[in-house]
């Protein structure tokens, strides 16, 4: 290439590590430089033929001052969001939204073209899921469109999102079930042994199922007394301190032969965690109460012994406080020190000013 010039950042191109197939790259309407994989796009002619079209698309878009919605089908765009989705969040996640996607969305609007699909599409099929499922999995349900509409005019395919501003219906408060501290014991007692260290973290750290499964011995630092989560159902990672009964459930599982990556409690399937767990609590006389509601204990016991809203929430992982406020009712302690701080703000009121008065009558005009 001559001196003082550069390479063009806008055409056809492979990649190395992909071999065999066709990269784009274009500005948009909007002046951003767009990336994307030529899908069945097998000969360099195909796919200058796509990239002249999506270049005319942009440059119609600028001069008419609009994105030009795109033909495409609902089914042929979750595919791309599904795509974008499985890199963007955890396993167990993406697993809930593919549910959603291929299921009650794709079958209402799988054939539609999304640019056909309109707001009052979207609210008769809110009022519609209404009547056959919960308010929340409407909720998740509502909130996956909109997800997928928001990215969808990120990408040009259409102009605007015709589920923004649409309000799903108001979830269900959380379910708080915990236990009494000797009930907790009781079901530990009941748990088979190979169960016992599982439910115990459980209790102590308000971990999920998942969480304590996934658990790697590189995960535990002994010294530290904490476990490190590299992931979790939000997608960040948190650390988790431990108290002695926690240490203790650790420290008193078998390490010889094992190596960093192994897993804590490995070749152990979460079913058999949970059915194993409600027949200890059945055994002891505890009814309603799941292995999840181990979280909750642990959260309301962390409450009503004095810990700070944010800390519980710090502890479970929780990015919205929302989420924790649930067991804010638990400590009503901590609302009445908060108000007799003002005490020590205004101090003691002097003994010649005093309480009780008549109140006079109002003067007449």
């Amino acid at each position: 290439m001559p001196r003082g010039k550069t390479k063009p950042r806008d055409g056809i191109y492979t990649r190395k590590d992909r071999p065999g197939e066709f990269w784009a790259s274009w500005k948009d309407a909007s002046g951003r430089r767009r990336r994307r994989r030529l899908k069945g796009v097998y000969t360099l002619e195909q796919a200058r033929s796509l990239l002249n079209g999506e270049v005319l698309r942009a440059e119609r878009s600028r001069v008419l001052g609009f994105v030009e919605p795109s033909k495409e089908t609902f089914s042929q765009i979750e595919l791309r969001y599904l795509g974008h989705q499985e890199t963007h969040i955890t396993p167990a996640a993406y697993a809930r939204v593919e549910g959603i996607v291929h299921g009650p969305l794709h079958r209402t609007f799988g054939m539609m073209k999304l640019a056909d699909i309109r707001r009052r599409d979207v609210e008769v099929y809110v009022d519609k899921r209404l009547i056959e499922v919960s308010a929340g999995s409407v909720l998740k349900e509502l909130n996956t469109m909109k997800h997928l509409l928001r990215l969808a005019v990120a990408w040009e395919i259409v102009p605007f999102n015709v589920a923004a501003g649409i309000k799903g219906p108001k979830a269900p408060a959380g379910r708080v079930r915990y236990l009494q501290p000797g009930e907790v014991l009781a079901v530990l007692a009941a748990c088979p042994q190979w169960l016992r260290p599982i439910a115990a973290l459980a209790f102590c750290t308000g971990m999920r199922r998942g969480e304590i499964l996934n658990l790697r011995w590189l995960d535990f630092d002994r010294n530290g007394e904490h476990l490190y989560l590299p992931q979790t159902k939000n997608g960040e990672g948190r650390t988790v301190h431990l108290n002695n009964l926690a240490l203790r459930a650790l420290q008193s599982l078998p390490t010889a032969n094992t190596k960093p990556i192994d897993r804590i409690f490995k070749d152990i399937a979460p079913e058999q965690v949970s059915m194993a767990f409600l027949r200890a609590c059945k055994a002891v006389g505890v009814s309603d109460f799941r292995f999840h509601d181990c979280r909750h204990t642990a959260a309301s016991w962390m409450r009503m012994s004095g810990a700070d809203i944010q800390d519980v929430a710090e502890v479970l992982g929780h990015k919205d406080l929302r989420m924790t406020k649930r067991y804010a009712h638990l400590s009503p302690q901590h609302l009445k020190e908060t108000m007799r701080r003002l005490d020590g703000v205004y101090g003691e009121l002097p003994e010649s000013v005093q309480f009780g008065a008549e109140v006079p009558a109002l003067a007449s005009p």
